[in-house]
């Protein structure tokens, strides 16, 4: 979103407050069930999603949910990484119904790195700590904790489908959202889906700059790119080298730029930046919007690395191994290529234009299972978007939304497919170095959760009963 706050922090001035009310009723239950969530180990490694999911149960049937409307699911071959769906019916059997979907697995975290314990929920200095405060068991709570509050009130028009998975944070793990949607798509099919991948950007001061809705996302798509050879002595160096052949390959890929391309979503987003950004930024983009083979104008809005993301496919070097021994010329070097798919990209076709950018008969190239859906665009639905925006007004006043396609990847990859368009939320704010998601004492603002609380519990509510 950094290209987005770039351009948001020219005209966004509201005032960030020491302490926050929130809006909702029922805070001290909100705060106990995202302590226990919290709590609840879900990494891959040492955790258990399944044992986050009974402990949802138990909770969704103490607020009045039956049997029939609790599915938890896993299975035989990776029991702790169970899910939950929770179903609220809705009063017009006209109106289809919407998902909630998150995840509860979190990234592992090594408790001797942390300065506090990552799975205790700390309060301190404004912030709440713990893995996964902020990626992504703050959406996750807020989902459940509206589900239960929505079950003692008057029903919504719309059926509300929750669905809480395992897996979006691991690429080999089993992934819920996935088997559901190859198993048991009726829990889940629906009209449209709200999901982690929106949100907004404080300043250093904690101010908010901007929101974003996500609208699409990009294929994850690793290649395995590997140069054989015979091998033989170090004492006897040959020209056909392995380590060689994969370091040319790997400048090549890591070089090469894929061309321009736009789709609704990312034409709105740079359509809007180009009015607001100075020159030469802002002209540049209109002058790109209107060739995507201007050299020049491609040149001067990729300076930025999230524009140069968004623009286009993107492929990079993350992982190396070669050789055997240090007194033997290597007879294999092999490298993970991680790419970052626009969407409509067919990976067979990015694999054959691999091969044209290394140019060279002795590297093999391999696609890396998970092979994952071929990312479509996400329509710009106006009557989901336009809920967002207004509701936004209200509960962020002179803070714009934009809408943005994601360069990183959530699990709407697998419900797409089936036909429920996606939606990335706004609502929580993060803070401009990142909160530590994914690394090192992981936090979320105390105002940034409730607030968020309060605008996503409105924005359900609002997309839930139709007019």
């Amino acid at each position: 979103m950094r290209a987005l706050f770039l351009a948001t922090a020219l005209f966004a001035s509201t005032a960030a407050s020491a302490q926050y009310v929130s809006r909702q009723p029922g805070e001290a239950q909100f705060r106990a069930l995202f302590k226990e969530m919290v709590e609840t180990d879900t990494s891959l490694t040492t955790g258990s999603c399944t044992a986050a999911a009974d402990k949802l149960a138990v909770r969704f049937k103490a607020a009045g949910y039956t049997d029939a409307d609790i599915t938890q699911f896993s299975v035989p071959e990776f029991p702790r990484e169970g899910g939950i769906v929770v179903q609220l019916k809705g009063s017009d059997a006209k109106a289809k119904p919407m998902l909630l979907l998150g995840h509860l697995d979190v990234v592992a975290a090594k408790p001797e790195d942390w300065t506090r314990s990552p799975f205790t929920l700390i309060e301190e200095d404004g912030y709440f700590y713990g893995r996964g405060t902020f990626d992504d068991k703050a959406q996750a709570s807020i989902w459940a904790d509206l589900l239960i509050r929505m079950k003692a009130g008057k029903p919504p028009k719309r059926t509300i489908k929750l669905a809480l998975t395992c897996g979006e944070e691991t690429t080999y793990a089993f992934n819920g959202a996935d088997w559901l949607a190859k198993n048991r798509p009726d829990l889940i099919m629906a009209e449209f889906g709200l999901n982690e991948g929106g949100g907004g950007q404080y300043d250093a001061r904690g101010n908010p700059m901007g929101l974003a809705v996500q609208v699409g996302e990009k294929t994850v798509q690793n290649f395995w790119i590997e140069a054989t050879n015979p091998g033989g002595h170090s004492s006897v160096p040959r020209p056909d080298n392995a380590i060689t052949d994969l370091a040319r390959a790997m400048v090549a890929v890591n070089t090469h730029e894929f061309p321009v391309q736009f789709n609704d979503t990312t034409r709105a987003y740079f359509t809007t930046l180009s009015k607001v950004l100075p020159d030469p930024v802002g002209p540049a983009i209109t002058r790109l919007l209107a060739d995507p083979q201007d050299v020049e104008a491609n040149r001067i809005v990729s300076l930025d690395p999230t524009n140069h993301s968004v623009l286009r496919t993107t492929c990079v070097a993350t992982l190396l191994e070669a050789g055997h021994a240090e007194n033997a010329l290597a007879q294999r070097a092999r490298a993970n290529v991680n790419c970052r798919m626009f969407p409509g990209t067919d990976p067979e076709a990015l694999k054959a234009d691999l091969a044209r950018v290394i140019g060279n008969a002795r590297v093999a190239i391999a696609l890396k299972p998970p092979i994952r859906p071929v990312a479509r665009p996400t329509p710009m639905n106006p009557a989901i978007i336009g809920p967002m925006q207004a509701v936004a007004a209200r509960h962020f006043p002179g803070v714009p939304m934009l809408p943005m396609m994601s360069t990183g990847a959530t699990d709407a990859i697998y419900v797409a497919p089936i036909g429920i368009p996606i939606y990335g939320a706004p609502g929580t704010f993060i803070d401009p170095d990142g909160n530590g998601i994914h690394g090192l004492n992981e936090r979320i603002r105390v105002r940034s959760l409730l607030q968020g609380r309060d605008y996503l519990s409105d924005l359900v509510f609002v997309l839930a009963n139709p007019k």
